[in-house]
């Protein structure tokens, strides 16, 4: 499989600033493959230690501060030969390991010629913490889901991917390409972007074998609600997490306690929920009141919706079976468009630095899915999973923050058009919504 996240790997190892890395992501989302590509691609040999797997290596971090004398323990008890810029080393299953996450200042200080990388499955969880960190000593990437784009790549669409990368003036795209992608895209929302169940739908059309493998990674992450520390949270988490289907399946998808459990109040349960939001395994978008900078100083606290990390999970999770793929636009409209909605912000969190935001108004009900911060202004994003696509909401944003607003999008059906100040991206473009936006604002003149 091919991985865009691997040129930012390269950057890190050729960058004069370089720092320990510190990889995040969720459980399965391929950070172990994708360090030890990496080191096979880029290194003359790669030395890798698992502290769930051996949990005596943790002891060599406890009683001494020297890098040097951490390694060669490392190097006695391993076997394994390492040498300054020569040999990537990989610190996995750290997230239990405060010892070995602290010991990346010594290695950012005194033995900079070392190449270091950590990853770990709840690793948000143990930087949430207020533990001893080294702050300022480490450099952060976040390794998420497989992008539409990646999935194309791993199915053997290589050409439909070129196609779309080489895509430089708004204008309709031939069916030849628009029909395919979109049966494509389908079959994304079917398996997501977790490498295991994209492996064996593309490898082998096997979709018992890939529904199997969507359970199992959800049955580790329920498994996972049960290392929380407080033992009374596990049942909340898990009841949270459950009720993701049915939290998206309503017209308003602002996120209500009450549908976790009858008489739910938010301060006996927002623990849980920021555990599966610190571990990545929820996305929280905020309401905001208006599109202005910063961002943040207008978000609505009280106010958020909840998306799943991975819309193949959903799916599983909402227990919609894989036979939808051939029922029409089915996968599109199912739940009111909450796989279409899940699908665009897992696209936008890996384009854009700001977390996205959403907009609505109560009487009469308006709602941008998404605001989304590009440079110093915001676009709001409303995503139509029909070809229906009428847009009362962005109109009546436009109307009320007309000096904000350069440029409405819509991810859609329909095909790729600049209709005025409406930028029209096809669902399956998502990935492009950046340098779209880029093309549009240039043709606009703004």
């Amino acid at each position: 499989m091919k991985r865009l996240i691997m040129q930012q790997l390269i950057k890190w190892k050729d960058s004069p600033y370089r720092k320990p890395l510190i990889l995040k992501g969720v459980r399965q989302v391929g950070k172990t493959w994708l360090l030890k590509e990496f080191g096979r691609l880029c290194y003359e040999n790669t030395a890798y230690f698992n502290f769930d797997e051996n949990e005596e290596y943790r002891q060599f971090f406890e009683t001494t501060q020297s890098v040097e004398r951490i390694l060669q323990n490392l190097m006695l008890a391993s076997g394994q030969k390492i040498l300054p810029e020569k040999t990537l080393i990989i610190f996995d299953e750290v997230q239990d390991c405060p010892k070995v996450i602290n010991s990346m200042k010594y290695f950012c200080e005194n033995a900079p010629q070392y190449h270091v990388a950590c990853a770990g499955s709840l690793l948000g969880i143990a930087l949430a913490k207020p533990a001893s960190f080294p702050v300022g000593k480490v450099n952060f990437m976040q390794v998420n889901p497989m992008t539409f784009s990646e999935f194309l790549l791993a199915n053997g669409d290589g050409n439909l991917s070129a196609f779309l990368d080489g895509v430089d003036v708004i204008e309709p795209l031939p069916d030849a390409f628009f029909n395919p992608l979109c049966e494509k895209l389908k079959m994304y929302y079917v398996t997501g972007g977790m490498p295991e169940p994209v492996l064996m739908w593309t490898e082998a059309r096997d979709a018992e074998a890939m529904q199997t493998a969507l359970s199992d990674i959800i049955d580790a992450y329920e498994r996972d609600f049960a290392k929380h520390p407080s033992v009374s949270e596990y049942p909340k988490i898990s009841m949270i997490w459950k009720s993701v289907p049915s939290q998206l399946a309503r017209e308003n998808k602002k996120f209500l306690y009450r549908v976790v459990k009858e008489g739910a109040r938010a301060r006996e349960y927002e623990d849980a929920l920021q555990w599966l939001v610190d571990a990545r395994l929820v996305h929280k978008v905020y309401r905001s009141s208006a599109p202005k900078l910063p961002v943040s100083a207008y978000d609505d606290l009280s106010a958020f919706k909840i998306y799943l990390s991975d819309v193949g999970l959903l799916r599983r999770l909402s227990q919609l079976a894989p036979t939808a793929f051939g029922e029409g636009n089915r996968l599109f409209t199912e739940f009111k468009g909450a796989l279409s909605e899940n699908y665009a912000l897992q696209s936008l969190v890996t384009q854009f630095e700001t977390a996205p935001r959403y907009w609505s108004r109560v009487n009469p009900p308006y709602e941008v899915d998404f605001l989304i911060q590009r440079g110093n202004d915001i676009f709001p994003i409303e995503v139509k999973a029909e070809t229906n696509v009428g847009g009362k909401s962005l109109r009546k944003f436009k109307e009320l923050f007309a000096e904000q607003v350069k440029l409405r999008v819509r991810l859609s059906l329909e095909n790729l058009t600049l209709d005025g100040d409406l930028l029209n991206i096809p669902l399956f473009m998502a990935d492009h919504t950046d340098r779209l936006i880029g093309m549009a604002m240039e043709r606009l003149g703004r």
